[in-house]
């Protein structure tokens, strides 16, 4: 439940989300989920989290950074590490909870509802102490995302 005058704040963990999209199969639709949220409150903020893979080519989320940038999404990115497994995969590792974290503590005294878009079990003691502090938390995810839901 969302009420007109409170003051809201989107945190979006891109990854998590991503991955939760794809095991769904459908596509989101970044400037409706803001809008609707503009519609549902006073939205202060949408923090969007991703590590980025540069190298000397080209980074296949780059698009749409620039897009969320430029459409009003605060951008949270660092650089991602690139390694190979045990098993000589390659593989991709840039974990943004703490920046996302952060930023939520910091932003909570001025906001009354904040909606996580993740379903990381990690966040779970970021949300009892948003909740303690009076902010009212809402989850978006899925029970087919990986790692398993929050609640």
């Amino acid at each position: 439940m969302f009420y007109k005058d409170e003051r809201l704040a989107l945190f979006i963990d891109g990854s998590n989300l991503y991955a939760a999209a794809k095991a769904l199969g459908f596509d989101i639709d970044y400037k409706l989920l803001r809008q609707e949220f503009e519609r549902r409150g006073k939205l202060l903020r949408a923090f969007y989290y991703t590590a980025l893979l540069e190298n000397d080519e080209y980074s296949p989320i780059r698009p749409l950074v620039d897009w969320l940038h430029y459409n009003g999404y605060s951008m949270v990115t660092k650089p991602a590490k690139e390694y190979t497994d045990s098993m000589g995969r390659r593989k991709v590792k840039g974990n943004m909870d703490i920046e996302l974290a952060v930023d939520a503590m910091e932003l909570a005294p001025h906001v009354d509802h904040m909606v996580l878009f993740s379903g990381d079990g990690d966040f779970r003691p970021l949300i009892e102490s948003l909740q303690r502090q009076g902010v009212r938390v809402s989850v978006v995810s899925t029970i087919r995302s990986q790692p398993p839901m929050i609640a």
